[in-house]
């Protein structure tokens, strides 16, 4: 009989095994990929698995080669040999086995019961070289990537290669091995230090397998997750978000986010509207209970039975309960005085939106989800960005989805990471932080235990974001930081090894001399990493033991060059030599060391090879950009900041030094000179958009436009970025959104800057264009103020808007004379000539001629006084009849012409002050 392999291949993906299958074949891989389903990877060190691993060499140059080359079959497929079903087969299940291997040494838990040489056979003279901590040094070593090293205390990486190694031979009969590449991808991402970019065709290459499980929804929502949450993982916060809703609807999960009426604290007595999410898993199978396959791999997981009265089960005996229950990590109460539990619902059957399907639900009382919906409900969690670990409002939107998964534990592995997310939201609040660390503590405890079955923890830990081990310690220690529980984080730190923590942990405690001190020692020799010292005692080549320290050494000089700002480039330049020209983090910070020196030239030259070797560090990209626009480099500029929005769309920095870019380039990307250039060199990154020549070209104007618009959404109190949005949105004839930014410029900066805050030409420009008739409406507004400019000023409102601009935001807050001669002719044009007389008055008193002390010797102060005389009588002349009854404008001219002259009779012999006299001569006659 032959062997079904889409449903062998099937039963891999899903960690669910097929009964039916055991009688299909009498094969031996058939057996073997049962056991790796289940969870037993001892097959590994018997025969055919462990054939896969032969090494039949024994020349001593072998050990200084990649594992790749160690093994015959890799050679041999290498040469173009085609497989067989069954060896394609028991390759994947292998690859399947290492993998999870590691899974469970590094993730999950229990321990491991096999070890790297009982998997690997190797011929009798080479089996005296080779030892578990070679192996270990080699895996670690070949596991960097793109610049980053692996974490060096990672157990059993071996297995973590030898899945990568499996999986890169070629297939011709095994259609997911695309996706477990995926997987190990994932994987291999949170072994190194920093996220690293993914090669383009582990994406391309699953795509197809979505139209072969287009009729199994569980299959394809698994696939669209794990690949959101890989986008996720290395920052694609858009892409991955996009995964996440398209995996919601190819589960059919229905939720929503709405509120009900509740109480959240022990003492409160009425019910207010609380933040829930409704949600509701979709039927399996045959009608029966959606988590019916919540806990087992072979379909035998728990009955829960539904709470909204659709889907009923016979409820089992208290044994049959009990034993189908599955183990789940511990749940720490809150135990406070004030606080509930959970957020208790008021009882209600029309909670959701109008109209919605989910209204039907009782927020008090949820039905139980499945457990990859509620996988997918922490993926949605994680796409409500934290951007701030202080961010209320962020951390109110989360937890509700995380909330609703924890209401109903059906899986050791998704309620894990239910909790950690939970710690993580309790962690900034003064009641909750208690439980967030002691909750943190639990899960990091749990993870040695055997407790529950692996299958069970196996069984969704490529759809959940699960931290490692290491990762989830560090996480603790930092947790203990945050409290001031100093000691036992860097009791931590050190047991990890993380000795930048360290270093960060006796900084804290003013002992930054320690820190240098360790890792002086370190490079020294003096103090040795845990696989250092077992390596050096082994009889290995020096090329060998140079290379497998290169990477964790160039670290080490790169940390001694932040701790010694003096020696910094003479320390980042050896991590460089050491790693052989691959460590990223070296070339980061010699691009960082020369631009703080001003040395933008090599700085650029460094960043650009630290961005070749890792592109996925904004601050990198950044940094380039700014030394790119200090050497007026505006191509380069331009790429970099591109690719900052492009990692992270919601750096409004960024995109505000885009915008600087844009309006510095001409044609074909050739500088187009600025008025106010050299105070732009001098404003670098932070440079004011100042009014640029007609060179520049309208589309590169309204690109700035938008990226300006774009960034104020995430930098919304920066006064600068709205300035230049301002003068932007101005010169592309947006004129109401000029009048918005100078709203926002005023309200930010009036209080400290006073009326200097207001730019008088904006603002005169606006008033211009706002009284001005729809023939030449647009035409203060440059080269975009074309018809829809035109028309724009009329129907939406722009009169509204600056007369908004006036009362709402500048006079309340500060005053000049050209302010309000501004306000005055917009009075002016709709006809309310009594408030522009009061506004041209206020416009004389807060200028030279009313505010003008006796005693002035400034002569020039004095004759533009008196120019401000005559045309504030002009004023009074041409407004005073329109102004109404029982207003005097003559008596009011006469009367400040004779105060004038009283305050400055020291100005008598002046030519000028024949005006004055000649003037209220005239007003006398006027009577």
């Amino acid at each position: 009989m032959c062997l079904d392999v889409q449903a062998i291949e099937k039963a891999l993906l899903t960690g669910k095994w097929d009964n039916g299958l055991d009688s299909s074949s009498d094969a031996p891989v058939l057996k073997i990929a049962k056991n790796v389903v289940n969870g037993d990877f001892r097959d590994l060190t018997a025969s055919p698995s462990r054939d896969l691993f032969a090494v039949t060499q024994s020349n001593e140059d072998l050990v200084d080669r990649p594992l790749t080359k160690w093994f015959d079959y890799t050679q041999r497929l290498s040469s173009g040999t085609p497989g067989t079903p069954d060896d394609e087969l028991l390759r994947l299940s292998c690859a399947v086995a290492c993998l999870h291997a590691f899974l469970q040494a590094n993730w999950t838990g229990p321990h491991l019961d096999i070890k790297p040489l009982d998997v690997l056979a190797f011929s009798t003279p080479f089996s005296q070289l080779v030892n578990e901590d070679l192996l270990h040094q080699k895996a670690v070593s070949e596991l960097a990537y793109g610049g980053e090293p692996a974490y060096h205390l990672a157990k059993f990486p071996i297995f973590l290669q030898l899945a990568r190694i499996l999986l890169d031979t070629p297939f011709q009969h095994c259609r997911s091995v695309p996706w477990w590449r995926l997987r190990t991808w994932r994987v291999h991402e949170q072994v190194l230090d920093e996220p690293v970019a993914v090669p383009e065709d582990v994406f391309t290459a699953v795509s197809p397998l979505l139209d072969g499980f287009a009729s199994e929804p569980d299959v394809a929502g698994r696939l669209l997750l794990e690949q959101g949450l890989l986008e996720h993982y290395v920052g694609h916060d858009k892409s991955a978000a996009d995964y996440f809703v398209r995996a919601a609807r190819a589960t059919e999960l229905e939720y929503e986010l709405t509120g009900a009426l509740g109480k959240r604290t022990k003492f409160q007595e009425t019910d207010v509207t609380q933040l829930v999410l409704l949600a509701e898993s979709r039927v399996r199978g045959d009608g029966t209970d959606p988590t019916q396959d919540a806990g087992g791999v072979n379909g035998e997981g728990p009955q829960a039975g539904s709470t909204n009265g659709t889907v009923e089960t016979a409820k089992p005996s208290n044994a049959a309960a009990k034993a189908s229950e599955p183990a789940l990590p511990e749940t720490l109460l809150l135990n406070d005085d004030t606080l509930l539990e959970q957020t208790a619902f008021t009882s209600s059957t029309n909670a959701g939106t109008l109209g919605s399907r989910l209204s039907r639900i009782d927020p008090a009382s949820q039905p139980a989800l499945h457990p990859l919906d509620q996988a997918v409900l922490l993926a949605l969690c994680l796409n409500v960005k934290n951007t701030s670990p202080v961010h209320g409002l962020t951390a109110e939107q989360m937890a509700p989805y995380v909330a609703r998964v924890i209401s109903h534990p059906r899986n050791w592995t998704v309620h894990t990471v239910a909790l950690l997310l939970r710690s993580r939201l309790e962690s900034n609040r003064t009641r909750t932080v208690e439980r967030s660390v002691l909750q943190l503590q639990a899960l990091v405890d749990q993870m040695p235990t055997a407790d529950s079955a692996l299958p069970e923890r196996l069984l969704y830990i490529h759809d959940l974001l699960l931290p490692s081990r290491w990762e989830m310690e560090k996480e603790l220690a930092n947790r203990f930081l945050t409290i001031g529980v100093v000691k036992s984080a860097l009791e931590i730190f050190e047991r990890l090894e993380m000795w930048e923590e360290v270093v960060k942990c006796w900084a804290s405690m003013e002992r930054a001399d320690k820190g240098r001190a360790i890792v002086r020692d370190l490079l020294d020799g003096r103090k040795t990493e845990a696989d250092t010292v077992i390596t050096h005692g082994k009889a290995l080549s020096e090329a060998r033991r140079r290379s497998l320290d290169s990477a964790r050494e160039a670290k080490l000089w790169c940390l001694l060059g932040d701790l010694e700002p003096e020696h910094a480039l003479e320390h980042y330049t050896r991590a460089w030599e050491i790693s052989r020209e691959s460590s990223g983090r070296a070339m980061r910070s010699l691009g960082g060391y020369h631009f703080a020196r001003g040395n933008y030239e090599d700085a650029i030259t460094c960043l650009r090879r630290a961005v070749a070797i890792n592109p996925l560090q904004a601050r990198s990209w950044f940094v380039l950009g700014c030394a790119c626009l200090r050497e007026e480099d505006w191509d380069g500029a331009r790429e970099a900041f591109v690719r900052c929005v492009g990692i992270d769309d919601e750096d409004g920095e960024s995109w505000n030094n885009l915008a600087s870019v844009y309006m510095r380039m001409g044609e074909a990307g050739k500088a187009a000179k600025l008025e106010d250039e050299d105070s732009a060199k001098q404003q670098g990154e932070s440079t004011a958009l100042g009014a640029a020549e007609n060179r520049i070209p309208f589309a590169n104007k309204l690109l700035a436009f938008r990226a300006l618009k774009q960034g104020l959404k995430f930098a919304y109190d920066n006064w600068r970025m709205w300035n230049n949005y301002m003068i932007v949105a101005l010169d592309v004839g947006e004129l109401s959104e000029a009048c918005r930014a100078l709203s926002r410029v005023v309200e930010e900066r009036a209080v400290k800057d006073g009326a200097a805050c207001v730019d008088e030409d904006v603002l005169d420009r606006l008033v211009e264009a706002a009284t001005r008739g729809p023939e030449d409406a647009g035409a203060s507004g440059g080269e975009g103020a074309t018809a829809e400019a035109k028309k724009a000023t009329q129907t939406t409102g722009l009169e509204r808007r600056v007369e908004e601009l006036f009362t709402r935001t500048i006079l309340p807050r500060v005053s000049s004379p050209r302010i309000f001669r501004a306000w005055a002719r917009l009075l002016t044009a709709q006809g309310r000539y009594a408030d522009a007389l009061n506004a041209h008055l206020d416009a004389y008193r807060a200028g030279p001629a009313g505010t003008i002390e006796k005693g002035e010797t400034d002569v020039e102060k004095w004759r533009g006084a008196v120019g401000e005389v005559e045309e504030i009588v002009d004023v009074l002349r041409n407004f005073g009849p329109r102004y109404g009854e029982g207003f005097n404008w003559k008596l009011q001219a006469r009367s400040i012409v004779r105060t004038f002259m009283g305050r400055t009779r020291d100005f008598e012999d002046e030519p000028e002050w024949a005006r004055l006299v000649a003037l209220q001569e005239e007003i006398r006659k006027e009577e």
